[in-house]
């Protein structure tokens, strides 16, 4: 994305706006492809034969809207995590374009910030999202595993009620348990917003071709494409931090290094890719979706510059 690296330039919240839209983007398309994938994360080995037997029994034990356990925190929390993912993107970008971290746009009219630091600014934003993430997703992952048809049964009523339960047993920094992994995780929009750019330049320089392609259409496919770049580096540490906030409430909290050792001891290096199905199958409509509705906004709210 291209960036004007004048010190004109000031912090917006222009990316916090359009995040809450990508957020909300995601938890519509995609829980329910997120529901299949923590449970065949965090199931004991052998409970399912893979995404289709875990659908399969879990559409038939708890009815379809088992699919959406779960659902309620990051319906609020994702737009809210987005909105600070995305928000600070857009101002860790203005920050290192004033860094002098640019170079001369394919025009030769300007400067746009290098692919190096759109990674950058990827890295520091996930590390910065995952401080509001971590209790949303603990929250989610523990609700998402409750295998009951009845709620009565359930050990967690709802988001509220989890919550509490964990402040109750662990205090208030137990909603931050896995924040390691949740970083760790993070780190992978490095390589998200990295492939996002670079994407969309090589998309830009088919303008004036017979392929040119719409900037909308741009943004679709390059959220997209991106999506397994960032989940091809990143579902290890998914099924890391997974472990961690799916662990009964009253054991012990466990660290990245004790789960990472268990997980190759016990299951090998294909224990780190559990739920890659479902994750495939999700990763494009849900991101292209998410960005589209992101550059969207931000176009609408004039805070982007014509790409170069």
């Amino acid at each position: 994305m291209a960036q004007d690296a004048g010190g004109g330039n000031h912090l917006r919240l222009a990316g916090a706006v359009a995040g809450v839209g990508s957020g909300v983007t995601k938890v519509a398309v995609g829980h329910g492809f997120d529901t299949i994938k923590t449970r065949l994360q965090c199931a004991p080995p052998g409970t399912y034969k893979g995404a289709i037997d875990c659908l399969v029994k879990t559409v038939r034990n708890e009815s379809v809207f088992a699919l959406y356990k779960g659902a309620s925190p990051p319906a609020v929390g994702w737009a809210a995590i987005d909105s600070v993912l995305l928000g600070s993107l857009h101002n860790y970008r203005l920050f290192l374009a004033r860094q002098g971290m640019t170079e001369p746009t394919r025009k030769g009219d300007g400067r746009r910030l290098t692919l190096l630091g759109h990674g950058i600014a990827g890295l520091f934003a996930g590390w910065t999202s995952a401080l509001l993430s971590n209790p949303i997703e603990i929250l989610k992952v523990k609700l998402q595993l409750q295998m009951e048809r009845s709620v009565e049964q359930r050990q967690f009523k709802g988001p509220i009620d989890c919550a509490k339960q964990v402040i109750r047993v662990h205090g208030l920094r137990g909603l931050w348990q896995g924040l390691g992994g949740s970083l760790l995780f993070r780190s992978g929009f490095f390589f998200m917003f990295l492939s996002i750019e670079g994407l969309m330049r090589s998309f830009a320089r088919l303008d004036g071709t017979r392929f040119e392609i719409s900037p909308s259409f741009a943004s679709f496919l390059s959220g997209g494409l991106a999506s397994f770049t960032f989940w091809g580096f990143s579902i290890p540490a998914d099924n890391v931090k997974n472990r961690i906030m799916g662990a009964p409430l009253q054991s012990s909290p466990m660290s990245v290094r004790s789960v990472i050792r268990h997980v190759y001891h016990t299951e090998g290096v294909t224990g780190f890719y559990r739920g890659f199905t479902p994750v495939v199958l999700r990763a494009f409509p849900v991101n292209a979706s998410a960005y589209y509705v992101y550059e969207s906004l931000m176009v609408l709210l004039n805070a982007e510059k014509t790409r170069a």
